[in-house]
């Protein structure tokens, strides 16, 4: 082998580099498409977001906030969303096989014949949140499908606004929306840049501002005082970030007796916010 390598020319090392830069310049590019279409997806443009099913597409015809640019829709789920007459829509529709659609959400995705390309919902101001009684913070949560059922959870109880950080939390997008069922267009989105802040600007405004931990002092229903209360929920396995825990008013756990003492970020949402609202309703009943 040492007698091979040393009889090689300075051409044969020249062509060797050569040959290799080709083959990382051909691995870069086949990389490079395969994150920019993960699954086979394109991407919609113009800063669109994709949005599918029948309850989400629903939600958004039915929201007069959502900006719809496209349609595309099979006859069968035209009839289930009683369209009508397409062409009397403010947009325009598409009338396509299920295959048309696969092709842009990627074969995995339920999409039920029907998928939109709209504008995303805009962002409300913080500061926009007189009268609200009960706020659902997430301290970069970032699985889309968790979000997602989240805001289910937020609409069926009452949530009057969502806030997330601008960093480290999904962009609006058909998972998302799909994980929500049409709860994306029932709740405000409120995007900050700085969460520690935002929590201060809350308590200012009057709420009580709690923190979810498993390690709490406290049972959360022991926790809630007063009339407007925001709830604060950490990341999947890492939980609250340090400075959200040194921000909030209060850190309390939920109380659960079995030997599993977590539960999904999803799934804690929902228990909280059920608790949030027992006490927010017994302490409107006192007035």
């Amino acid at each position: 082998m040492s007698d091979e390598k040393n009889s090689r020319t300075p051409k044969d090392a020249h062509y060797a580099r050569l040959r290799r830069a080709h083959r990382e310049r051909a691995q870069g590019k086949q990389h490079g498409a395969a994150a920019a279409r993960p699954h086979g997806k394109s991407e919609p443009q113009d800063g669109l977001v994709r949005l599918y099913g029948l309850h989400t597409v629903r939600a958004a015809l039915d929201n007069p906030r959502r900006r719809i640019r496209h349609m595309r829709v099979t006859r069968n789920a035209a009839a289930r969303l009683e369209l009508g007459e397409t062409s009397a829509l403010p947009f325009p529709v598409e009338l396509v096989e299920p295959r048309d659609i696969d092709r842009l959400t990627g074969p995995d995705a339920v999409h039920q014949g029907v998928l939109i390309e709209a504008e995303p919902l805009a962002s409300k101001p913080l500061g926009d949140l007189r009268g609200a009684a009960l706020v659902l913070v997430l301290d970069q949560v970032t699985d889309p499908h968790n979000v997602g059922a989240i805001m289910r959870s937020a609409v069926a109880f009452g949530v009057h606004a969502l806030v997330t950080t601008a960093r480290h939390s999904p962009a609006e997008s058909g998972v998302l929306a799909k994980a929500a069922s049409g709860a994306l267009e029932h709740v405000d989105h409120v995007t900050v840049r700085n969460l520690a802040a935002a929590i201060e600007e809350l308590k200012e405004a009057g709420f009580q501002v709690i923190g979810l931990d498993s390690e709490g002092p406290e049972q959360l229903e022991a926790t809630f005082a007063g009339d407007r209360i925001a709830l604060v929920l950490g990341a999947e396995g890492k939980g609250l970030r340090q400075k959200t825990r040194d921000t909030v008013s209060a850190l309390a756990r939920l109380d659960m007796p079995g030997p599993i003492r977590s539960l999904n970020v999803s799934n804690a949402a929902a228990v909280s916010l059920y608790a949030a609202r027992r006490h927010l309703s017994a302490a409107i009943s006192q007035r």
